[in-house]
């Protein structure tokens, strides 16, 4: 990672090289919305692949889901989400700004103020004269009040109560409310694990830092089901998988630290929850993503609220129990963020500045670009023949304008892996040169290996 690397040089790098652009940029855009441009849309797919390559498909313990965004309103009674999950809001009178409370009081006097109630954030908020609106000055501000961060919308053609709906704040009640429908339909045995990867929507006071906190996100999140009494070991388990997936596609694990959770700030149904959190440059250490020891507690939820029964019967011990349940829970946004960071150098080559993206060959949005060194027969026909040979393999990208150092250049800042070049040799040997973008290392490969070279170098 480059050590001057800011949020600014990243929103701005992301624009010029189209992994993400702002949302109706055109009408002025929209606060905390953004659009994935042809770049980032690959890499964000290669995360989500890869997350789920490693979750469900390299093991038998596993199986996928995907749930709809609306569901019924009880869901979210049930889970608690209808009555607590809340953010506590205050408005400055002055600037007419709303901010969240408890941000604004830390920043402003670095008090631990999690778990205080409206009333006592409000007394804070009026007595301490260190509390000021960021953007006046100002001090007079509103009372603390809750609020719920779920978006509301209607079902049907009659906006009125007993329409209303939600869009899901996050994927994880899907997968409980599916539980008994996986259990008969997949055959499964606890342990087992139920993932998912979707659309998640939270009306945030205060979203910001680019695409690491926004109003519509995607997760991926999986709820692995156990036996009561092994729930412990399992969380070890998954916290250590998790961690080294990270480690695996390139992460820095000078970056990576386990944030253990205090047990007075837990969430209402963890019993442990640990962080893997990223070091970002511009926001310091901060979630990448929570692995938690929900117990019991959603399936006795749903099955008191629906009537269904959820428990497990166990034919080995002849027992029924509502099995605990560990959930790692991600996001490939903030995921995409912080291997961008990471991945992201500026370097000296050659007495030449040059911009390069190094990400992991499985995670680069493009796996390689063909060249030829010239655009004059027959050197463009065999490149050309090459890259048609190719490109169902994976994404590739073909490009004969300009010189070949510039050419390079482009796909290094693209954090395209390996270029390959057909030159005036190619006719006579039937070779042609593979480029390493980070070692810059070049070796000669006969034209009809070039693909299997390929796929080896990209699999590691």
């Amino acid at each position: 990672m480059s050590q001057a690397v800011t949020m600014d040089k990243i929103v701005a790098f992301c624009k010029r090289r189209g992994f993400v652009y702002q949302s109706s940029e055109i009408y002025g855009g929209i606060r905390s919305s953004y659009d994935y441009g042809p770049l980032g849309i690959e890499l964000k797919r290669n995360i989500k692949e890869e997350w789920w390559r490693r979750t469900v498909h390299m093991r038998d313990d596993v199986v996928g889901l995907d749930s709809a965004i609306i569901m019924h309103p009880k869901v979210w009674e049930a889970s608690g989400h209808t009555a607590t999950f809340n953010d506590m809001l205050v408005e400055s009178r002055t600037s007419k700004r709303r901010y969240r409370a408890d941000h604004l009081i830390e920043a402003a006097t670095g008090m631990d103020v999690e778990g205080l109630s409206p009333e006592e954030l409000t007394r804070i908020v009026r007595e301490d004269e260190r509390v000021k609106d960021p953007v006046d000055g100002g001090r007079d501000f509103s009372e603390v009040r809750p609020f719920n961060l779920m978006f509301e919308t209607y079902m049907g053609p009659v906006k009125g109560p007993e329409n209303l709906a939600y869009l899901r704040p996050e994927t994880a009640q899907g997968i409980f409310v599916n539980f008994k429908n996986v259990m008969q339909t997949s055959r499964v045995k606890v342990p087992f694990g139920i993932a998912q990867q979707g659309k998640s929507f939270r009306n945030e006071i205060t979203p910001g830092n680019f695409i690491f906190r926004t109003r519509e996100f995607e997760q991926m999140e999986m709820e692995f089901f156990v036996e009561p009494g092994t729930d412990e070991e399992w969380h070890e388990f998954w916290i250590e998988e998790r961690w080294n997936w990270y480690t695996s596609l390139g992460l820095d694990p000078e970056n990576l630290r386990r944030f253990e959770h205090p047990k007075e700030k837990l969430s209402h149904y963890s019993k442990r929850t640990v962080d893997i959190e990223y070091n970002f440059p511009f926001r310091g250490w901060s979630e990448l993503e929570g692995i938690a020891n929900r117990t019991d507690y959603d399936l006795k939820q749903h099955a008191e609220h629906s009537g269904e029964n959820l428990e497990y019967f166990d034919q080995a011990s002849n027992q029924r129990y509502y099995p605990y349940v560990i959930e790692p829970a991600a996001g490939p946004d903030r995921i995409m963020l912080a291997f961008l960071v990471d991945a992201y150098t500026e370097e000296e080559v050659g007495g030449e500045q040059r911009t390069v993206l190094k990400l992991h060959p499985r995670l680069a949005p493009t796996k390689a670009a063909v060249f030829p060194l010239s655009k004059k027969e027959p050197v463009s026909t065999i490149a050309r023949g090459l890259y048609d040979e190719l490109k169902g393999d994976y994404r590739l990208f073909y490009d004969d304008s300009g010189s070949i150092g510039r050419r390079y250049r482009r796909q290094d800042e693209a954090g395209t892996p390996f270029c390959v070049t057909v030159d005036f040799d190619t006719v006579d040997d039937n070779q042609v040169t593979i480029r390493d973008r980070d070692t810059l290392e070049q070796e000669r490969v006969p034209i009809q290996s070039v693909r299997e070279r390929l796929q080896k170098l990209i699999s590691v």
